[in-house]
């Protein structure tokens, strides 16, 4: 919670595996450290207290001894909206300091001042779901949407590789989409059971094919690992280490020239992909999504999305039965 202007503001966060209760009366940020590790998947209850100038927090009975407000103020001035689990894509934490995405947990009975929260009809919500008994590292996206990377679009260009992880039950999804108001796109997508990798670099499509032989899937519900990588002359997949390629038949062209987001797991129905045949959008978990260009390499971060529809960052359901 927070003054409109953020001088004033007390927090309660994660991080490291434990919990900073910080609070700033406008004279400068005091913060409580609690030692207790809390990142072990158990459930555990936390009270945080600000009486007087002084802050407490305490964990599993566990008391902090309190810390002193900075300055002489005696008032902690807020405005009355409390945001609990992350903060909206808008709000820019300016004295906070550390806000990398929100919180991967499930968070029960809540009071304030002696009055329980009513968590089923918030003011806003957004990219909540309910809590799942197992959990693992990962991102969740449960069929219906998609996540939009890179607003001002990403240039694929004539090289580019790209990692990821995935877990499915489902035989067909987008994985990935890159294209342009032109022919020139990538997309990776599983169309019954394998998966696709296609390039346009202007002159046609350009396709490696990955089909599990024998029994094996790549929709039984655990982790694979796949890389795509495009160069100029060639394109390839790896699937759990099995490698697919194909040439690039078209000597002159070589350079996918796209400039738009990249959308993950599925796209808007406004929005053209000219490398994916399928529509459908992903459902299972995605994780480790890396694309590397020469030496540049970013690992990007779902919570961070320009645009979420019904994906759930950093919160995998355990493995489906």
């Amino acid at each position: 919670m927070a003054h409109q202007n953020q001088v004033d503001y007390a927090a309660l966060q994660l991080y490291g595996g434990q919990l900073h209760f910080s609070f700033d009366l406008g004279k400068g940020k005091t913060v409580a450290l609690h030692p207790a590790v809390v990142s072990d998947g158990k459930w555990h209850t936390v009270k945080t207290e600000y009486v007087k100038r002084k802050g407490t927090i305490i964990v599993d009975g566990q008391e902090l001894v309190a810390v002193n407000a900075l300055g002489d103020g005696s008032t902690l001035d807020v405005e009355g909206k409390l945001y609990v689990g992350g903060l909206p894509l808008d709000y820019m934490p300016k004295n906070l300091g550390n806000v990398t995405h929100s919180i991967p947990a499930c968070i029960g009975s809540m009071t304030i001042n002696g009055k329980q929260l009513d968590n089923e009809s918030p003011v806003s919500i957004f990219a909540v779901n309910k809590c799942y008994e197992t959990v693992q590292d990962g991102t969740f996206f449960d069929g219906s949407g998609f996540a939009a990377l890179v607003r001002e679009g990403y240039k694929v260009r004539s090289d580019v590789n790209i990692t990821l992880e995935f877990r499915t039950t489902a035989a067909h999804g987008v994985l990935l989409g890159v294209s342009s108001a032109k022919v020139d796109a990538i997309g990776l997508e599983i169309v019954h059971g394998k998966v696709l990798f296609h390039v346009n670099n202007g002159a046609g499509r350009i396709t490696a094919s990955y089909e599990p032989r024998g029994t094996n899937s790549l929709c039984d519900g655990k982790w694979h690992k796949l890389q795509a990588n495009k160069s100029k002359h060639h394109i390839s997949l790896i699937i759990d280490g099995n490698l697919v390629h194909t040439d690039n038949p078209y000597v002159q062209s070589t350079s996918a020239d796209t400039n738009n987001p990249i959308y993950v797991g599925g796209y808007p129905a406004d929005v053209k992909q000219n490398c994916l045949t399928s529509k459908t959008s992903f459902r299972g978990c995605l994780r480790n999504l890396v694309l590397t260009k020469g030496q540049h390499t970013e690992l990007f971060d779902f919570s961070r999305a320009f645009d979420l529809r019904g994906v759930f960052p950093h919160s995998c359901p355990g493995a489906e039965h």
